[in-house]
Formats: C-alpha cells, sequence, structure tokens
C-alpha cells in the first residue's frame, strides 16, 4: 500500500473514531434522560400502587423497537441491549 493511501485511511479512521465518540456521548445523554423519566415514573408508580415491573409494557416496547429496526442492528443484540436498559432504569424505581 502506497504511502498517501495509508495516510487517507489513517485520515478516515480517525474522522470515523471521532463520529463514534460524538454517536457515544449522544447515547449516554438519552440513556441518562430515560433513566430520569424512568426515575419519576416508579414515583408516580408507588404513589398509585402500581408494581415496578410490568412485563407485559416492556414486551410491548420490545415488539415496537423490533418492528422499527431496519439494521445492521440483528433484532436478538436489539433486544440483548434494551432489555439491559429497562432492567437498569426498573431498579432505578426500587
Amino acid at each position: 500500500m502506497k504511502k498517501e493511501d495509508r495516510s487517507d485511511l489513517s485520515q478516515r479512521f480517525r474522522r470515523q473514531r471521532k463520529e463514534l465518540d460524538l454517536i457515544d456521548h449522544r447515547l449516554l445523554t438519552l440513556l441518562n434522560h430515560r433513566f430520569r423519566i424512568a426515575f419519576k415514573i416508579g414515583k408516580i408508580k408507588k404513589e398509585i400502587g402500581k408494581k415496578i415491573y410490568d412485563p407485559r409494557r416492556e414486551e410491548e416496547i420490545l415488539k415496537r423497537l423490533k418492528l422499527k429496526n431496519r439494521g445492521p442492528l440483528k433484532d436478538e443484540d436489539l433486544i440483548k441491549i434494551f432489555t439491559t436498559i429497562m432492567r437498569v432504569c426498573r431498579r432505578s424505581q426500587l
């Protein structure tokens, strides 16, 4: 591989990494926002006597997300990610 080709690849590599860093930052901001809302919902659930864990609601969320998923993220990975997110948010409601 020529030196200039390698240099171009290195630049593209760095740009892609920077883009991932920005996405990670946005994801973190959105996850914290989701967590805060889940916490508030947990307070309301306690006040009205609702159970924290609602498996039907979580299944609805996962079903909706799978329908919207256009890939390349596989549905099974999407389910793992969002199941974890919901579990962590649910813990904030206890």
